[in-house]
């Protein structure tokens, strides 16, 4: 049968980019679909770069000490600059390697067939011998909640609110909700995070998470823990959270950032017998295939780990499948996480608490800013560099870091983890010279403080 596509990717995000990039570079003819009006998906028009833009730009001005009379609108619009900027990049990978790009809401007729619901009005239908599903994901809207209400925000609708609000609650104290929390104390807002769990970002390393809370805490944000909604009531000038303890939290606007749901509904997989779980993600194998086998999903519309960083391998791996048959690579067992609170987490590897599940004799080097010249130099002298290690082996086996520029500093420790054997040592980081004075030499400081612990 003649296609009129090789392959059609669903998505332009970071998944839907790396597949589409890999299929065109090897000679196959590529259209990518997506609802937006301009490219770049979720990661770039309501989630990652604006997110991450907005934050900078509060930290740069709270360095500077000139917030006042500085409202959020005129943020949104210096952080809108920087959206164009991407949007523009990334439209030149598709042009200039002849992918055609279609605005339009998609879904499938057949195995083969797409119907498309064009932005700019009329329907389409295209086909193809191979497709891949990246079409993002959304957050969570429980049916009790009006979201129609202005004063009731997710993560998208807060980059495009016209309100001028001075108080804010926010529902859901994971990843994103944390980053709110810092991002709008940052503006000297009243903030209240509402935490359903016992302690923020669990998953962490319990050190780094209790100096997350600590950190939060001093910089004026009310963080209530192990609570739950029962009813959350707006009005026309606030919003007011009833809470199972009898609580209730009023402020100008409600972020709710309680998770997310894969965009799969309108795509009639059910059709294709293709499966989703309860949130929407859709269920793949370890090749990314549905069960349909020339039907391929990658990213967050997939469920864990959704991270941008990993959809882009994802896409490329799903796509190498196709053209070759097979893909040697996978997502590396030690995928970094970047948690862009004021200031930045991230972290790879084992936990404190995990290697103690396991009864793993394990040691820990620690490095706090406060000692090192480049972060004195710079006036970043708030966090440290954690490193967890093999006693006998001296085996890298989990890396932590709170503090400016962690996301970045992680990376260091992150290539010596995956090395194999030997080379994956404490060692490496004691008898390597390093610049002086930079950040990266917390890693020599926090190596040699573990050594001192079992030498």
């Amino acid at each position: 049968m003649n296609y009129d596509y090789d392959c059609i990717v669903i998505g332009s995000g970071p998944g839907g980019e790396g597949a589409a990039m890999k299929m065109v570079k090897a000679g196959r003819r590529v259209a990518i679909v997506d609802s937006f009006p301009r490219v770049g998906g979720s990661c770039t028009h309501t989630a990652t770069i604006p997110s991450k833009s907005l934050r900078q730009e509060i930290q740069r001005i709270a360095e500077i000490g000139k917030n006042h009379g500085i409202t959020y609108q005129d943020i949104l619009k210096n952080t809108s600059k920087i959206v164009d900027q991407q949007v523009e990049l990334r439209y030149s990978f598709y042009k200039r390697n002849f992918v055609d790009v279609i605005n339009g809401k998609a879904k499938f007729l057949d195995e083969h067939t797409l119907e498309i619901d064009l932005l700019n009005g009329g329907i389409e239908r295209y086909t193809a011998e191979y497709f891949i599903i990246a079409t993002g994901s959304r957050p969570y809207h429980p049916p009790d909640v009006d979201f129609s209400h202005p004063r009731i925000l997710d993560s998208d609708t807060i980059l495009s609110i016209p309100l001028n609000f001075r108080s804010i609650a926010i529902y859901g104290a994971g990843i994103i909700g944390c980053e709110y929390a810092s991002i709008f104390r940052g503006l000297s807002m009243k903030v209240n995070l509402i935490n359903t769990r016992d302690r923020l970002l669990s998953f962490l390393d319990d050190e780094i998470s209790d100096a997350l809370s600590y950190h939060l805490r001093g910089n004026g944000v009310m963080i209530r823990n192990k609570e739950e909604y029962t009813k959350v009531v707006p009005s026309d000038n606030s919003v007011e959270i009833f809470l199972e303890s009898n609580k209730v939290i009023s402020a100008d606007v409600l972020l709710w950032a309680q998770g997310r749901t894969g965009n799969s509904g309108d795509l009639n997989l059910e059709a294709l017998g293709i499966k989703t779980d309860s949130r929407g993600s859709i269920i793949i194998d370890e090749k990314h295939q549905t069960v349909q086998p020339h039907i391929y999903a990658v990213g967050d519309v997939c469920g864990f780990p959704s991270l941008a960083s990993a959809s882009y391998d994802q896409g490329r791996f799903a796509a190498t499948y196709i053209i070759e048959g097979k893909c040697e690579n996978q997502l590396l067992d030690f995928i970094p996480t970047g948690i862009y609170t004021i200031p930045e987490i991230s972290s790879v590897g084992k936990t404190e608490r995990e290697l103690t599940r396991d009864k793993v004799p394990y040691e820990v080097g620690h490095s706090f800013f406060k000692h090192l010249a480049r972060a004195q130099i710079t006036g970043h002298t708030t966090g440290m560099l954690k490193i967890l290690f093999h006693r006998e082996t001296l085996q890298i086996l989990g890396i932590h870091c709170f503090g400016n520029n962690a996301s970045e500093i992680i990376h260091i420790g992150q290539a010596i983890m995956v090395q194999k054997g030997e080379a994956n040592s404490l060692l490496y980081f004691i008898n390597t010279t390093f610049n002086y004075p930079t950040m990266a030499e917390a890693y020599r400081v926090a190596a040699l403080n573990g050594l001192n612990r079992v030498k």
